[in-house]
């Protein structure tokens, strides 16, 4: 069985998603283990141990390459190993496959992390920062042009195929409202997303582990995970 440390963010449902849509079910083929970021599970040894740099998710596969087990951190790593695993969702021609992780860079180098940013200035910040806001904002509103245009012309956002790609960008995208977004103002990426979020393997996916996950309100959790803590030695 596999094993996924994670916990119900963006990044952790990537994973979930792409176990459920190769047709594997949780707590038959793959174990969701719980990693709650807000009380710093994120910097315990035996996390540590599978991923380096504390940060969810991370995957322990039994089974790897050469039949021994094998252990990897980071999400598009991931879920390019999972395609490997499973033979599903990579596109077979050079031209698609290299398309498809182009924009999997592009979630993973452009979209998580500005819009993480806008999150939390939006959201988390101590103080309002109205420069920070507006900057992350206005670049939210780029990215969601940038989908938009691309899925004017392409099916799903790589190619007109479903890809990793499409679900490694969905779940950031969730968060709309937070991030000071409207769907109705890219309708290229509305009706992709409402295609996304009708799909079985998707709601599944994003429903895992999200009992467990609360607001973050107090002082302790966003000391751990915007503090301090998160900058120490280790």
């Amino acid at each position: 069985m596999l094993k996924v440390y994670t916990w119900p963010t963006p990044n952790g449902h990537k994973i979930h998603i792409m176990l459920e849509e190769c047709g594997l079910r949780e707590g038959r083929d793959w174990q969701a283990i719980a990693v709650n970021i807000g009380q710093g599970d994120q910097f315990k040894p035996e996390f540590l141990a599978v991923s380096p740099n504390n940060k969810i998710p991370a995957l322990v596969d039994a089974h790897g390459p050469d039949g021994k087990p094998m252990s990897i951190f980071e999400s598009g790593a991931m879920m390019i190993y999972l395609a490997s695993k499973y033979g599903k969702f990579m596109p077979q021609s050079d031209r698609h496959k290299f398309q498809t992780l182009e924009w999997l860079m592009f979630q993973m180098g452009g979209v998580g992390p500005m819009l993480g940013q806008n999150h939390h200035f939006r959201q988390y910040a101590p103080e309002k920062i109205e420069y920070a806001i507006n900057r992350y904002t206005n670049e939210a509103k780029r990215i969601y042009g940038v989908i938009d245009k691309r899925l004017a012309t392409s099916k799903f956002i790589a190619c007109h195929q479903y890809t990793i790609a499409d679900m490694a960008i969905f779940p950031w995208l969730r968060n709309w409202k937070n991030q000071g977004m409207e769907l109705a103002d890219y309708p290229h990426l509305q009706a992709w997303f409402n295609k996304l979020a009708a799909r079985p393997a998707v709601q599944r996916g994003i429903e895992v582990l999200a009992h467990l996950r609360k607001p973050i309100t107090d002082d302790k959790a966003r000391e751990v995970m915007f503090g301090s803590t998160q900058y120490a030695k280790r």
